[in-house]
């Protein structure tokens, strides 16, 4: 067999134990604070920096076995993908930078947003390869992915008004909630503690040790452990004012839900403990942990998401007994979750290569329990649906690769990472992976397979039970290489041929057959051919199966295929009959009897299916006279050849096929599902023979045969709905027939008034099911009626008129007002009914029936009402976007998408658009300007950094908008001749941080502890400035020294040296003296720093006494000529007790508050960098976001010299065009060229320099900010040892250093 090279991915250590606590949750302020313990042991001895996750946490402090405080720098390259370059506004260069951002914080590749450098004290540990614990304190405020706060804004306690909170994520997002090491490949043990009000309970992942009280009983800890060894992306948190069931039936397992759902809980999990005691005697292998918890919380980020021991599902899978259409649903998604225990918790994939693995297994798990639970009907059909799910997907879209080692595909994103995929790919992911398990189940035998699978369990839980070492772990973790070994150990079979057909290559096999009897030689003779040049077509060489019924049974026959084109020749066992009465063997063994007055009289011929188990990935299509579409339909019994029949049938319009979809229709053997699809064929029939049909419409008689009443079939019998297959069709056929049309494309009358009389004499008074799917299903079938109107509605001077509507429309317009009202006062379960009538509203005014107004849907598409009712009108308004062209309203939908509060929602609305755009890429739209590009850019480039879901959704509309290319409707710009793809490689858009760069950083860092410059020594080029700060008075509750990364990371190119980014700006903290000052508000400090700066060549310094923290460099100014001083330095700084100059007898100065980073904006071009450059200006949002700068006269500092321009010495009189060679920068520019610095910038000194002002600022206005606070808990004093100085985000590199 073929060995696979072993992954390493170079992780210079490894997790043991982690520890995570949170001590305080505010639902108000939707933030925490808390801590994490990372034990780790170094795998090499020489180990100085290690990388770690962590996004949007603001992190306080970093200690090495709670002794060494440790340095530590943050770099996130994904809070803006593309920096700065305004010329390029095509997918293939975003998709670039995607993935080399994603790469950059890749744990995997072990990378992270944060560098923690240890410090010296620690290096004889790490010679002697002994164990660390790191701890981090951190905190999360108002975060914008990984956890979701669900505030009702109503009257009550939290507890009453239902207030909780839980995590989620896209794939591997714990970093977003707590900084780890966010990989699957890195499992360890875990001690959980949450500290909640006491009203509050918190359900995590592991067993519940004990729950402990606060002395003043107002707050409780909730201690879980996790002894088996589990991934951070497996954690999980729920908290809020639970209801708590046992499982009557496994003790083990706990379910949680929202108050007063208690009731409807017990139902929908009462039959859980089967899909257990399923998977556990399938599997021959207990459940791997010790116990289960399943939690129902609002507004889920998807509907199921399964953790290490819980799963955190949607609120609105709950139901009563007496819905039924949800009971499928949601028995299939629970049934999913505990199969994902098995693999996906307890057995993860080793990286994301892997994926496929667990997702395969699992979703092949659940597929049998559904078998077992809903029938072997069923299970084929979802298959078969999945099946063409897929070839549809590959051959629209592009291929898909279910392990993308070293391959791309030619999709508009990667496929190597799970951050930069199509949300829509990962759907179909999914399914092609539980297509490729089964048919390995083929291939290897099912025995066999479940052995492979049992062995997977039994190795892993070996592992799990032994101490730490270096990789004994290993084993919980599967690839595609260690999957191969277990089969041809257990099976002694090599399937690598397999493997790479189906794993490591995208595409279905693309069929066309036809046939032909030969008489004389009582033959068939068949001709299969491939497709090889259709879309998403693979060159399949193997075994292919043909299953012919002839008149004396059915036969299998496998034929090799090798070419493109091949032809064979069937021996048929039979003779043909001429007038001979005898019944037909099926393959099932039963024998019918059959009308051979269809057939071809010489043939023995019934019917042929290529591939009937479904056990290739294939599109066929296949070409049979109709009567054997007839025959197979009728006496076939398998529901996948049923339904290729009844598709083939549609282009076969004729009295035989009318006939055989009606006995289809009415044969209660049939499965249900085969018979609503006949329903929607036979309206499709009937459409097209509507010159020659005869009698009454389509299914109407059949329709009062099953369902009228015995006395008078015009008139519908009660409800009872104890039959689901008459459930299922009751509602179905209405619905196909509205789709009826006369010869003149309009409803038949009859129809009409047939559908107005259900709703009529609907009665459902005694039956113990909810009808409310059949009252929508009823006015999704009137709105199916709906043709475009005569005359269009008239509005007057008096308001909207209804005038010149026809009767039956007026009818059903007041038929649902009327369901509408009674909506709102006796909602129905899930407002089904709110749905269908919004549909039919907008098919209304699609069809001119009703004026196009959108107000409606936007009143149905606020937050606070329910989630099908927001999306139904999501998707109104999106088809009124495309109908009527309205920019405003398009706008209103992106700041929906980009916005609102509801996760589901923004991903569904955002679906929605893609699935009904409103224009496309070769089309004359007004919506299509350049405008809208940039608002779509800026959404997938910076806003949307938070939710790879969404932000990849942004990129597939983008796609079906503007394909691959730059949009038509923007500019071209100037620079676009000169640009090349030697320029591209070297284009200044770093991606992470090269090791050397960090090196130089934390080097200045150390040489700033150790050099305290003061004013006697400053060099001749540094200009000195006073700026003073005003803190605020409201202490700041934190550890130590604090920063927040949340907004300002930026990304670099490995490739492209730091150093040649711009001349840079050295500064050094001479002074920080606090002065009182009085205002209006009362006595306060300000605190006067006084800043040398100074343009150096190496990079941007900051030297500063210690212990200075340092946040940020400042920004780019955003006018040019203006005083640089108030555009560049943004301080804010304090000093404590100890190093603070003070008089004696004088308070010192309060706490201080550190602001939130601004929202990013894109700021116009004269706030950017030259097009040259790739490294973005940052503004700040606003001025109440940072702190104030003096407005007095101050020493304006030199600007950075950005490519394309140069630096401008505010101190000096603007040099002539002759004497630019004299000035600074031209000397900074010599001297850059001398140390081999190849990048070229024009100088053209443009902007006159202010005079230079002598002394210091003698008066400073004050005024007064709104900074904002993070406050999480009021708390009596804060400690803050060191000044802290902060500046604006700057272009990359964007370092946070402490």
């Amino acid at each position: 067999m073929k060995k696979e090279p072993k992954i390493d991915n170079h992780r210079p250590y490894k997790i043991s134990h982690q520890t995570l606590c949170i001590t305080a949750i505010n639902f108000e302020k939707q933030s925490l604070i808390g801590y994490v313990e990372l034990s780790l042991y170094p795998q090499k001895p020489d180990l100085r920096r290690i990388k770690i996750n962590s996004k949007q946490c603001r992190i306080y402090r970093v200690c090495i076995n709670d002794t060494w405080e440790a340095a530590f720098l943050y770099n996130d390259p994904t809070l803006e993908i593309c920096q700065g370059d305004a010329k390029q506004r095509n997918l293939d260069f975003f998709q670039n930078c995607h993935l080399s951002a994603m790469t950059a914080v890749e744990a995997d590749n072990a990378n992270g947003e944060v560098t923690i450098r240890l410090p010296q004290e620690a290096f004889p540990l790490m010679a002697d390869m002994r164990a660390i614990r790191i701890s981090i304190e951190f905190s999360l405020d108002s975060p914008k992915g990984g956890v979701h706060f669900v505030v009702p804004n109503i009257e009550g306690s939290l507890a009453e008004r239902g207030a909780h909170m839980f995590s989620y994520g896209h794939e591997n997002s714990s970093r977003l909630w707590f900084p780890c090491v966010d990989t699957f490949s890195e499992p360890c043990s875990w001690k959980l503690e949450f500290t909640v009000d006491r009203e509050m309970t918190a359900v995590s992942c592991g067993d519940l040790i004990e729950v402990i009280y606060t002395p003043d009983m107002k707050k409780k800890t909730f201690h879980y452990y996790l002894s088996t060894p589990t991934a951070a992306p497996n954690i999980a948190l729920a908290v809020g004012p639970f209801e708590i069931l046992v499982d009557p039936n496994m003790h083990e397992v706990t379910h949680f839900c929202l108050p007063h759902l208690s009731s409807v809980l017990k139902h929908t999990t009462s039959y859980l403990h089967e899909s257990f005691e399923f998977y556990e005697e399938l599997l021959s292998s207990r459940y791997p942990y010790s116990c289960y918890k399943q939690v129902f919380v609002d507004e889920s980020y998807v509907d199921a998401s399964s953790y290490a021991t819980m799963t955190i599902f949607s609120v609105d899978l709950l139901h009563s007994s007496r819905i039924i259409d949800q009971t499928f649903i949601t028995r299939r998604l629970m049934a999913t979750a505990v199969a994902e225990q098995f693999f996906g918790a307890f057995i993860a994939m080793q990286s994301w290569n892997d994926a496929w693995l667990p997702k395969g297994m699992a979703n092949y798990l659940s597929s049998l329990f559904i078998k077992k639970t809903f029938g072997n009907n069923d299970h084929r059909m979802t298959i078969y649906k999945h099946l063409q799910d897929v070839c549809e997907y590959e051959g629209k879209v592009g291929g898909l690769v279910l392990d993308p080692v070293g391959k791309e595909t030619n999709q508009h994103f990667s496929i190597k990472s799970p951050h930069t995929v199509s949300p829509k790919y990962l759907e179909v992911f999914v399914k092609k992976a539980l297509l490729v398990i089964r048919m390995l189940e083929f291939r290897l035998g099912s025995e066999l397979l479940l052995q492979v699978l049992n062995k997977l369990q039994a190795l892993a839980f070996t592992a799990s039970q032994q101490k730490f070492f270096a990789n004994t772990w290993s084993n919980m973790l599967v690839s595609t290489s260690s999957f191969l070994k277990i089969i041809y150990t257990v099976t002694g079979k090599d399937i690598q041929p397999f493997i790479d057909l189906w794993v490591y290559q995208s595409g279905c096999a693309h069929f066309f057959g036809n046939f032909v009897f030969n008489r004389k030689r009582n033959v068939v003779e068949l001709e299969i051919k491939q497709d090889l040049n259709a879309k998403g077509a693979l060159k399949y060489v193997g075994p292919l199966t043909v299953t012919i019924q002839e008149l004396d049974g059915s036969f299998n026959h496998t034929f090799k295929i090798e070419e493109n084109k091949t032809k064979f020749e069937i021996t048929c066992h039979s003779k043909s009959r001429r007038n001979k009465k005898k019944k037909i063997p099926l393959i099932t063994g039963e024998e019918v009897d059959m009308d051979l007055s269809a057939m071809d009289a010489d043939s023995p011929v019934l019917w042929l299916r290529v591939d009937a188990d479904l056990q290739l990935l294939r599109h066929v299509i296949w070409e049979q006279p109709d009567y054997m579409w007839q025959y197979q339909l009728k006496f076939e019994r398998d529901v996948s050849a049923q339904l290729q029949s009844i598709w083939a049938l549609e282009h076969y319009p004729t009295p035989q096929t009318r006939l055989a979809l009606t006995d289809t229709i009415e044969n209660e053997h049939c499965f249900y599902k085969v018979r609503m699809d006949a329903c929607s064929c036979l309206a499709k029939v009937a459409n097209s023979m509507v010159a020659g049909w005869t009698g009454p419409p389509a299914m109407m008689i059949m329709f009062k045969k099953m369902f009228g009443s015995h006395s008078c079939q015009a008139i519908i019998r009660q409800n009872n709905f104890s039959n689901f297959q008459h459930y299922f069709l009751l509602k179905t056929i209405p619905m196909a027939m509205a789709n009826l049309r006369t010869v003149h494309c309009i409803c038949p009358p009859e129809v009409m008034r047939f559908l107005l009389e259900l709703f009529k004499y609907n009665d459902n008074s005694k039956n113990k099911y909810s009808d409310n799917y059949y009252r929508a299903a009823l006015i999704d079938a009137m709105s199916a009626t709906i043709t475009p109107a005569v005359t269009p509605v008239v509005i007057s001077e008096l308001g909207k008129s209804t005038d010149s509507l026809t009767a039956d429309t007026k009818q059903f317009l007041e038929e649902i007002t009327r369901c509408l009202n009674l909506e709102k006062l006796l909602p129905c379960y899930r407002h089904t009914v709110t749905v269908s009538c919004i549909r039919a509203i907008r098919s209304l005014q699609k069809f001119g029936h009703l004026p196009n107004d959108p107000e409606l849907f936007k009143s149905y598409a606020a937050y606070g009402v329910f989630r099908d009712v927001r999306l139904a009108a999501f998707n109104a308004i999106v088809d009124f976007i495309k109908v009527d062209r309205n920019s405003e309203t398009l706008k209103w939908l992106l700041n929906m998408i980009e916005t609102d509060p509801d996760i589901l929602v923004r991903h569904g609305a955002l679906q929605l658009l893609i699935e009904n755009p409103p224009f496309r890429k070769s089309d004359n739209n007004p919506l299509n300007t350049d405008s809208l590009v940039e608002r779509l850019w800026k959404m997938m480039n910076s806003s949307l950094s938070h939710d790879s879901r969404l932000r990849c959704g942004i990129a597939d509309l983008y796609y079906v908008l503007y394909g691959r290319t730059r949009p038509t409707c923007l500019a071209i710009p100037e620079s676009v001749l000169v640009l090349n793809l030697k320029e591209k490689t070297t284009m200044l858009n770093p991606t992470i941080v090269p090791e050397k760069t960090e090196d130089e950083l934390f080097d200045e860092m150390s040489q700033a502890e150790e050099t305290t410059p003061t004013k006697g020594t400053q060099s001749e080029d540094i200009e000195m400035i006073d700026v003073d700060v005003t803190p605020e008075k409201k202490p700041f509750f934190v550890r130590g020294e604090s920063h927040d990364h949340r907004e300002t990371g930026t990304k670099r190119k490995a490739s492209s040296p730091l150093t040649d980014l711009r001349p840079n700006l050295e500064s050094s903290v001479l002074n920080v003296k606090p002065e009182p000052v009085q205002s209006d508000e009362g006595s306060g400090f300000k605190l006067k720093i006084k800043i040398g700066m100074k343009s150096t060549e190496a990079g941007t310094t900051f030297l500063a006494t210690t212990p200075t923290t340092i946040i940020s460099p400042p920004p780019v100014p955003t006018t040019p000529g203006g005083s640089f001083a108030s555009e560049f330095m943004k301080f804010v700084g304090m000093k404590s007790d100890s190093e603070s100059p003070s008089t004696s007898g004088q308070p010192p100065p309060p706490p201080l508050l550190l602001p939130h980073p601004p929202e990013r904006k894109r700021e116009s071009s004269v706030s950017r960098l030259s097009e040259d450059s790739s490294s973005p200006s940052h503004a700040p949002q606003s001025l109440s976001d940072v702190p104030s700068t003096p407005s007095g006269p101050s020493k304006p500092l030199p600007p950075i010299a950005t490519p394309g321009s140069h630096a401008l010495d505010l101190t000096t009189k603007p040099p002539t065009e002759g004497e630019g060679s004299s000035s600074k920068h031209h000397k900074a520019k010599k001297k850059k060229n001398k140390h081999k610095h190849k990048h070229k910038h024009k100088h053209k000194h443009k902007h006159d320099r202010p005079d230079k002002k002598e002394g210091k600022d003698k008066e400073k206005s004050e005024k007064p900010e709104k900074e904002r606070h993070m406050d999480l808990y009021s708390s009596g004093t804060s400690n803050f040892n060191s000044p802290a100085i902060q500046a604006e985000a700057p272009s990359s590199p964007d370092f946070e250093v402490i």
